[in-house]
């Protein structure tokens, strides 16, 4: 079936996830398909191909913004790719958020990142801003692939909004109420799309990021989320990148 989807650019699209469990299915499906090359950079295995009618490069980031920003400017230099999705699981931290929801990226931030009183709290020292907006024509094709995921399986919701990144896993409910104190409108927290978003605006590169809530960032969260990982997100993941690419209902 030929893409449907008009608004997702031309040339490859580099897709990245932090853990082996957010993106093991989809490098399987990518191998199915046809010859896959790959390439060693950096101690990251960048594997191109196609995947559900779309030229792309695959490739686990790694944990933590660093690693997340060394994988995206590697992808964006080394690789002829036109634009990034990062798929993976977060905790959600908005009231109203439940296991097995998705959201998808308007904006992504920092919430680690505090400079003052050099900088107002939250600002990237020198660039005067405080969240990357991700790619509108990209968001929207991720959400709606995740609502025809999410229909498909009879269960959980989407949401749009802002997702906060910082080097921390969260798991505590004191933390989770300071983060809603201090960023009211975040709805996930996690480790790596905030990077994505800056390495991205300096290449004036086109991006988005998607999220499927694997707990909520509580007491709980040690035991909710690797279980979530192992049990659930490659197939989320799997099926809504499907659904993005070729457009298929």
């Amino acid at each position: 079936m030929q893409p449907t989807l008009p608004e997702l650019p031309a040339g490859p699209i580099g897709i990245l996830a932090a853990m082996p469990g957010e993106i093991v299915a989809l490098l399987g499906a990518m191998r199915a398909q046809r010859a896959v090359d790959l390439k060693i950079i950096g101690q990251r295995e960048f594997y191109s191909g196609e995947l559900f009618g779309r030229r792309c490069v695959v490739v686990l980031a790694g944990i933590g913004k660093v690693a997340a920003a060394i994988t995206a400017t590697t992808l964006l230099q080394s690789f002829d790719v036109a634009a990034l999705v990062f798929v993976g699981v977060a905790g959600g931290i908005a009231h109203g958020m439940a296991v097995g929801d998705v959201v998808v990226a308007d904006a992504v931030l920092q919430h680690d990142l505090d400079a003052s009183p050099l900088f107002p709290r939250f600002e990237v020292p020198l660039l005067g801003v405080n969240r990357f907006t991700s790619s509108a024509p990209l968001s929207n094709g991720l959400a709606r692939a995740a609502e025809r995921f999410l229909a498909g399986v009879g269960a959980g919701r989407l949401h749009r909004g802002l997702i906060i990144s910082g080097d921390q896993f969260v798991h505590s409910a004191n933390h989770v109420r300071a983060l809603r104190d201090s960023l009211p409108d975040a709805l996930a927290v996690e480790m790596e799309g905030a990077a994505i978003g800056q390495v991205c605006d300096a290449f004036a590169m086109p991006f988005a990021v998607l999220r499927i809530i694997s707990d909520a960032a509580d007491g709980d969260a040690a035991q909710d989320f690797p279980r979530f990982l192992e049990e659930h997100a490659s197939r989320y993941s799997l099926g809504i990148v499907k659904h993005f690419l070729s457009g298929d209902d």
